[in-house]
């Protein structure tokens, strides 16, 4: 297996459809147009659009963590994470890459690259080909990317929170041996670092708060 594809940014000073995240719109407007989409795309798909509202709502706990504006983005990367699921967006098959593509037709950079990369994606893509093509879209790291993932990881296909012993167990039993499975296991390490990497964050403003 080649090395995982895609460049790393920070992420920080992007820009929301050709503004500068301090000048557009409220948070709550963005959440709505990214939980509007989301539904419109994914009402269809069974339980993922489940799945996509229990990662928004471990989102909103997750936001103090963060500088105010990079709160929006967050929660519409939450909302628009599986959106390549969606049978309309289908082109590769990788939910990973049709959703990026699509937020990257429609203007939302960042978002396509937060999209692209979410969970560690790096590893299934590269272990089915796609290297190349995910390496369109350069890799952020951040604590946006991380919380993503926490998000993602810890919760289950309706929307349950799970720890990431049980999320792995769904995956399995989901997919069987195969790509998935090998890619998933070989990102592990990646995955657990980014949750503690969250989860540090998270305690540093609770003792902030009570100090």
């Amino acid at each position: 297996m080649r090395s995982p594809a895609g460049g790393e940014t920070t992420g920080v000073a992007d820009k929301w459809d050709g503004k500068s995240l301090d000048s557009i719109a409220t948070v709550e407007s963005m959440e709505d147009w990214a939980a509007a989409e989301s539904e419109r795309l994914l009402a269809g798909t069974g339980d993922r659009w489940l799945h996509v509202q229990g990662v928004a709502h471990r989102v909103r706990q997750v936001l103090p963590i963060l500088a105010r504006e990079e709160q929006p983005v967050l929660l519409a990367a939450a909302y628009l994470h599986d959106i390549g699921y969606s049978p309309e967006l289908r082109r590769t098959g990788l939910h990973q890459l049709d959703g990026a593509r699509y937020l990257r037709n429609l203007g939302h950079e960042r978002l396509a690259r937060l999209v692209a990369h979410h969970s560690e994606a790096r590893y299934e893509l590269e272990a089915r080909g796609f290297g190349e093509e995910l390496a369109a879209f350069e890799r952020e790291k951040s604590p946006v990317a991380d919380a993503l993932t926490y998000c993602d990881l810890l919760n289950g296909p309706t929307g349950c929170p799970v720890s990431i012993e049980e999320r792995v167990r769904e995956v399995e039993r989901r997919y069987g041996q195969g790509t998935i499975v090998d890619a998933l296991r070989m990102a592990l390490p990646a995955l657990r670092a980014a949750v503690e990497r969250t989860e540090r964050l998270l305690r540093e403003r609770a003792d902030a708060a009570t100090g």
